[in-house]
């Protein structure tokens, strides 16, 4: 493997969601350790699921992992890290200053944008802190799905710029206050990334034309903030050796084979490696290192046939999600289930029924225009683009409060608009605009994996919290983004996976999270099956049958309502095929 040779003390792996990059990076990691080297693989994923892959909790702490000699972990909690954060600026002052003061302070310090600078406080952290550096020899992080990292690694450039301009002593006080004291971390941190002989990025993808648009675009962003040495590994590529007399295979196959002949001109110099599908799950030890071995294909097993309760199709959910004519209609889940084609083809067939809907997207590297292909009457597409709402957000706020400022005062509010904070208060204020059309029309929302979607949920809460406060004495009426979302009548937030354990077990995850928020899901669509689709290859075949435990899971235990998705020969872009995967039958499996 090339991203394996002379290795730097950081690498990164990087991609579209569900393309394997926490598989990639824990084999990485174990085959270090076991060549004795001594390797700390952090997660910087809000939704970090390293732990399930190991079988053990880790958390917010550097904790070794006992299996694996010389291995730990760390999974950055972004909740856990704003708590200490809020700590260590409110406690110093507790009993020092007023206590009005010290509540102003830990009020300001209450939303989102202080989860954002203190998980990323602890990110550079461990670029610069000597002791981390000394203890390991390498440090490989499992970053969050691309849009949220590309995020991250620019934060140490616009804060370290931010501070070095004098800014941000207005409206982001409260959160801003402790990064003063980081500014040397935080220029030794954009050294560390931009340095190839300490770091090197390694971009994931899958042999699909949609992953692979994406690497491109992930190349030419971060290239233009200095990683300009990356490295492309292809994950899950179908070997034509198991193609036989399968059609499902022979279609995959030919498929993936027609996306990487159209790959993007800027990822062909890049070194690229290619890891193979492999039979079994990857989870537990044996599996993550056989992922980067080369192996044979296993046998089906030869338990008694496991047979799968006939299924709803995916027409009869959108049957129950029609109700009033109006409401929002949200998919979340894992990156790489297919959020964004469910969430497409429900528009698609709520449109054609000659319903209002506005189909659109929170989620930074979406693809809705590339999915959908095409147009349809009734059917109005949109994008929360951060840059957009952010420039947007800074207009208005400058022609309302900047409008009666003098030229010194307006220039402050401009310094003041120009903090990394401003982009996360335009994206949520965007989110809630969008929602409240769903009063009037149908408005389905493919939302953003789900790290980046609970963070976005805690502004939302934080923001609810703030209203109903100010309120709290007074008759008048209100509704605030996070009191729809909980109301079912209202919204149905469907949870996207695929029959795979870790993707079940974040959406579970996910359902608690969104549970002890009062919102509760509406149903669960397992997308992609191979059991649902028969197929008669080897590998496939193990594959599907490996999926049976994970549906009668959800089916039994995690969801009121569900379907199931069989895997598409074609890939399902375009109208035609979109409306395929509503009508499309599910018959009842047997493996």
């Amino acid at each position: 493997m090339l991203f394996l040779e002379n290795i730097p003390q950081f690498l990164f792996f990087t991609g579209k969601g569900g393309v394997g990059k926490t598989s990639l990076a824990c084999a990485t990691a174990i085959k270090l350790a076991d060549e004795g080297k001594r390797v700390l693989l952090v997660s910087t994923d809000p939704a970090s699921n390293v732990g399930q892959v190991f079988g053990i909790t880790i958390g917010n702490t550097i904790t070794p992992v006992i299996a694996v000699g010389h291995l730990s972990a760390l999974e950055i909690d972004p909740q856990a890290a704003a708590q200490v954060y809020r700590d260590k600026i409110v406690g110093p002052v507790r009993g020092v200053l007023p206590a009005a003061v010290v509540s102003s302070i830990a009020e300001q310090l209450s939303g989102a944008c202080t989860t954002e600078i203190a998980a990323f406080d602890e990110f550079t952290g461990l670029l610069t802190n000597a002791a981390i550096l000394h203890d390991f020899d390498h440090i490989i992080f499992d970053t969050a799905p691309t849009g949220h990292t590309i995020r991250m690694l620019q934060l140490p450039g616009a804060w370290s710029g931010f501070l070095e301009d004098g800014k941000g002593d207005a409206s982001c006080l409260g959160p801003l206050a402790g990064l003063e004291k980081q500014r040397e971390q935080y220029h030794a941190a954009v050294a560390a990334l931009s340095d190839p002989e300490r770091t090197r990025m390694i971009l994931v993808a899958r042999a699909q034309g949609a992953t692979l648009r994406e690497a491109a675009r992930t190349h030419e962003e971060l290239a233009a903030i200095g990683f300009r040495h990356q490295y492309l590994v292809i994950n899950g590529a179908l070997p034509q050796s198991e193609v036989g007399s399968d059609l499902l295979a022979a279609a995959v196959w030919k498929r993936e084979q027609a996306a990487l002949a159209a790959m993007p001109e800027i990822l062909r110099d890049a070194p690229t490696d290619f890891v193979p599908l492999r039979p079994f799950n990857l989870v537990g030890l044996p599996a993550l290192r056989a992922l980067l071995v080369s192996g044979a294909v296993e046998n089906v097993p030869t338990q008694t046939a496991v047979s799968i309760p006939a299924v709803p199709s995916l027409a009869s959910l959108v049957d129950g999600l029609v109700g009033s004519g109006h409401g929002l209609i949200m998919t979340m889940g894992k990156g790489g289930v297919g959020k964004t084609t469910v969430a497409a083809a429900i528009a698609l067939e709520l449109a054609s029924r000659g319903y209002a809907v506005h189909l659109t997207t929170s989620d930074p590297a979406a693809h809705l225009i590339e999915t959908l292909a095409g147009s349809l009457d009734n059917l109005t597409v949109s994008r929360i683009d951060p840059h957009a709402e952010t420039e947007r957000y800074r207009q208005e706020v400058m022609a309302s409060k900047g409008k009666n400022l003098d030229a010194a005062g307006r220039a402050l509010l401009e310094e003041d608009l120009r903090s990394p904070c401003t982009e996360e208060i335009a994206v949520f204020q965007a989110f809630s605009r969008i929602i409240r059309e769903a009063g009037k029309k149908f408005v389905v929302m493919d939302t953003a994996p789900t790290g980046h979607t609970l963070l976005l949920l805690d502004a939302t809460g934080s923001y609810d919290r703030e209203i109903k406060r100010k309120m709290l004495n007074t008759s008048v009426h209100f509704t605030t983004p996070m009191m729809q979302l909980q109301d079912t009548t209202l919204t149905k937030v469907l949870i996207i996976t695929l029959a795979e354990t870790t993707p079940v077990l974040e959406a579970a995850g996910l359902q608690l999270d969104l549970q002890r928020a009062g919102i509760a899901p509406w149903a669960w669509i397992i997308n992609n099956s191979l059991a649902m689709a028969k197929p008669s290859s080897a590998l496939l075949r193990q594959r599907a049958y490996n999926e049976l435990a994970q549906i009668n899971e959800v089916a039994n235990k995690y969801a009121q309502r569900w379907a199931v998705i069989p895997l598409q020969a074609q890939e399902p872009v375009g109208l035609e095929r979109l409306q395929q995967l509503i009508h499309g039958t599910t018959p009842t499996a047997q493996l």
